[in-house]
């Protein structure tokens, strides 16, 4: 007589794994809106980028990575999920498209950093997300370049959105952070 139970705990298992992952790149998704068109740069502000280091540094480098993927699946798929509302398989390869990879890239180290994380301070936790977001800018900066040149491809894809970065990092680390509901408050 063979007994299915730990069958059936594995396939919850898998279903919870994948609700997690379409969950995080849904909540990415709806964080399209949040975004500021710059008169001067292609590069819009974005709130995403930011949800992606906060759900890889919960969810870890796998989970974290996916995620993105999903995300990037729908905007490929032709739904607006990117910002200022932006889809289809052409956004990729656009002066935009390398910060999309750095989106993936950079949840994935996030993610890898926080698991290497023996104890998680405020300050490693900044670093770590700071690690994240120089990921996503050299991947787009990078690519960038390819349409405006390097230089110019700083001035327009990084510059603009140092200060904003650092106040939205300094929010993940404070949300992160934040005493779980579930842990009793000391």
């Amino acid at each position: 007589m063979e007994l299915t139970f730990p069958r059936v705990a594995k396939e919850n298992v898998w279903f919870r794994e994948v609700a997690t992952i379409l969950g995080a790149s849904i909540l990415i998704a709806l964080c399209a809106p949040f975004a500021i068109r710059l008169p001067f740069s292609p590069v819009p502000i974005v709130l995403q980028s930011h949800v992606i280091l906060l759900m890889a540094a919960l969810l870890g480098s796998r989970r974290g990575a996916l995620a993105v993927l999903a995300f990037l699946a729908q905007a490929a798929a032709g739904l607006p999920v990117l910002a200022s509302g932006k889809f289809g398989p052409l956004v990729f390869l656009g002066p935009t498209g390398g910060y999309l990879l750095g989106y993936v890239v950079g949840a994935y180290l996030v993610g890898l950093l926080m698991e290497k994380c023996k104890t998680r301070s405020s300050a490693k936790t900044f670093g770590v997300l700071c690690a994240g977001s120089l990921a996503i800018y050299l991947f787009g900066v990078t690519h960038l370049a390819n349409f405006v040149g390097f230089q110019k491809a700083l001035l327009l894809g990084v510059v603009p959105f140092i200060l904003g970065d650092l106040v939205k990092t300094i929010v993940c680390v404070r949300l992160l952070r934040a005493p779980s509901s579930l842990e009793p408050l000391a």
